[in-house]
C-alpha cells in the first residue's frame, strides 16, 4: 500500500506517514542468535505517541544458546524469559504495526537481518515495508557539515553517543522500549537539521 502510494506521490511529505520505530534486544548478533525483546513507538503526524507503544520480552526456542555476552549488554536473565510469549506470537503483534507505515530503525543491517530471519522461521511473509535508518541519517548530517564546516566532528553510529552528539538526554542503553523511543527522537531531531521534507528524501 505504502509503496504504492510512494509512485504515485514522489513528494509525499514526511509528516504524512506513520513511522514504527523498533529495537531489538538479541542474545547475539550471529545469524544464530535469538530475539529476546522487542521494543515499538510510533510517530504519528511528526509527533512521537509513546501512549501507544508495544514492548515483549520473547520466550527463546532454546536456552541453552543464550550466551554471557548478551547477558551482560541486555540483563535479560534466562528467568524472565520462561513465561514471555513464543517469539511467533510476538512477530503477529510486530507485523500489525509494520503493515501501517514505514520501519524506523537505528543500525537497518541488524533489526532488520533478524526480522526477516524471525518472519521465515515463524512462516510468515516478510512484508518489505520501507525502511528509515537513522545510522544513515548521521552519515548524511556529516556529509553536510564536512562541506559547511573545517574539521567537523564525525557524528558517531553508537546510539547513545549519537544521542549526544545531538544535544539528547542519556536514557539507559540496552533496553528495547528504551531505545526504540531514543531512536524515535534522535529521527526527529536528525529530519529538523537535515531540512528533509519527503518521505522519498529519508529511504
Amino acid at each position: 500500500m505504502l509503496k504504492r502510494l510512494l509512485r504515485r506521490t514522489p513528494a509525499l511529505p514526511w509528516e504524512e506517514v506513520v513511522y514504527w520505530a523498533l529495537d531489538l534486544e538479541t542474545s547475539g548478533l550471529k545469524p544464530q542468535d535469538q530475539i529476546l525483546s522487542v521494543g515499538m513507538v510510533p510517530i504519528r503526524k511528526g509527533v512521537i505517541r509513546y501512549g501507544e507503544h508495544f514492548y515483549s520480552l520473547v520466550r527463546p526456542h532454546r536456552f541453552d544458546t543464550l550466551s554471557l555476552e548478551g547477558l551482560r549488554a541486555h540483563q535479560i536473565r534466562p528467568f524472565e524469559l520462561r513465561e514471555a510469549p513464543p517469539l511467533c506470537q510476538v512477530l503477529r503483534e510486530v507485523h500489525q504495526r509494520l503493515k501501517e507505515g514505514v520501519l524506523l530503525v537505528h543500525h537497518a543491517l541488524v533489526d532488520v537481518a533478524f526480522l526477516r530471519r524471525a518472519y521465515a522461521r515463524c512462516d510468515l511473509v516478510w512484508p518489505e515495508p520501507q525502511v528509515v535508518d537513522t545510522v544513515k541519517l548521521l552519515h548524511k548530517l556529516g556529509q553536510r557539515r564536512a562541506l559547511l564546516e573545517p574539521h567537523p566532528e564525525t557524528p558517531p553510529e553508537n546510539l547513545a553517543k549519537a544521542r549526544a552528539f545531538l544535544d539528547l538526554p542519556p536514557y539507559t542503553a540496552h533496553h528495547a522500549l528504551t531505545d526504540a523511543l531514543a531512536t524515535a527522537e534522535i529521527f526527529l531531531v536528525l529530519r529538523a537539521k537535515l531540512g528533509i521534507r519527503t518521505l522519498r528524501e529519508l529511504v
